[in-house]
């Protein structure tokens, strides 16, 4: 724990910074789908040369608080809304450097079962049944990496509740070389149990450390397995890494 203190210490006055995406990247992958919409849905335009824009967590819950109900009051979601909040959680995810991330977001787009499987899932986090979620999230193109910040931006739990967190492979590197493991702290190889245990974990030691077990998540994510506490590594990045790019079991 002293470690992890040391570490939180480390990052004391710095935050997460909005990502930056190229609409024009994305536009050929969703217009297919009709879902290039959402890249025009007024995000704010990044300084330097280009179109970039920037998309940031406040983005996300503006899109989310949008879909909200149905337009017949299913408090499940709109599809539509919901596929939405999708799309923007995925370039969030991806950042500028990610080639796969528009790709893949095509092939989750293109399975039939996306869009009962979006409303399950966040009906499934909304219940507090993150394990549930876990086990019926099974997309095309899409794995834990990301669909564990689908789960975080779906979730609308007050900041009291044991909220869903983001679980990627930068995040993993930093709970390996702090030495936790995920399979012995649940003590079983079932993959759902080992993330609602990284969850009631990661918002116990928030609670010991004095901070919200998100800001403890972005700066795992920010240290990228270099936990000696000097806050030096990864200074701010966007979260740029591919599902795929190393599924690390922890």
């Amino acid at each position: 724990m002293e470690q992890l203190r040391r570490l939180v210490d480390a990052y004391a006055g710095r935050s997460q910074k909005a990502v930056r995406f190229r609409p024009e990247t994305w536009r050929p992958w969703l217009e297919p789908h009709g879902a290039a919409h959402i890249l025009d849905a007024g995000w704010e335009r990044a300084t330097g040369p280009g179109a970039d824009r920037l998309i940031d967590r406040d983005g996300l819950t503006a899109v989310r608080e949008r879909a909200g109900a149905d337009r017949n009051g299913d408090p499940g979601g709109d599809a539509d809304g919901l596929r939405d909040l999708f799309v923007a959680v995925m370039i969030w995810g991806s950042g500028t450097t990610n080639g796969r991330g528009p790709r893949h977001t095509a092939a989750a787009l293109s399975d039939p079962r996306l869009p009962t499987v979006l409303r399950a899932t966040r009906a499934s986090v909304r219940k507090g049944d993150l394990g549930a979620a876990y086990s019926q999230f099974a997309v095309r193109g899409v794995g834990r990496s990301f669909f564990t910040k689908w789960f975080a931006a779906v979730d609308d739990w007050g900041p009291e509740c044991d909220r869903a967190l983001i679980l990627d492979d930068r995040v993993f590197r930093s709970l390996n070389a702090l030495g936790w493991s995920s399979r012995e702290a649940a003590g079983t190889r079932r993959r759902p149990t080992r993330y609602t245990t990284y969850v009631s974990t990661m918002h116990g030691w928030a609670r010991e450390l004095g901070t919200t077990a998100d800001r403890l998540e972005w700066i795992l994510f920010a240290a990228n397995g270099q936990v000696d506490g000097d806050g030096k590594p990864g200074g701010q990045p966007t979260r740029t890494r591919s599902h795929g790019a190393d599924e690390r079991t922890g």
